[in-house]
């Protein structure tokens, strides 16, 4: 019996079309497979969540040119930072709202500790 796919459910429909919609604000088309790695490479395992350990875990057997797309993308690409911001305000705002206005963000990324010594 072979293996069988599920058919992706709401929540990974929603988060599918969310980062396709990122990847469009990026601007051009050889933005999109990046940004997309890029994504997927911070959400998966891995203590490490710079370039170079996410291309290794996203290729293992092409190092090299894993790093340097999304490196390329985060270094030198010149996507409109006004057009990728107004993107995700579309998409998260509506939420954050739905229930009651916001009266303030508290952005706190202590749950992640670095690792390293500084």
């Amino acid at each position: 019996m072979g293996l069988r796919l599920s058919t992706p459910g709401r929540q990974e429909r929603r988060f599918a079309a969310y980062i396709e919609g990122l990847a469009e604000a990026a601007g051009h088309p050889d933005r999109r497979t990046p940004l997309k790695n890029y994504c997927k490479g911070l959400l998966l395992p891995g203590e490490r969540k710079s370039v170079e350990p996410m291309a290794a875990r996203l290729a293992p057997d092409n190092v090299r040119r894993g790093h340097q797309s999304p490196h390329h993308l985060m270094a030198d690409a010149p996507w409109d930072d006004d057009e990728m911001l107004a993107h995700v305000r579309q998409e998260v705002l509506p939420v954050m709202q739905k229930h009651s206005p916001v009266v303030a963000w508290i952005v706190d990324d202590t749950g992640f500790p670095k690792q390293g010594s500084h």
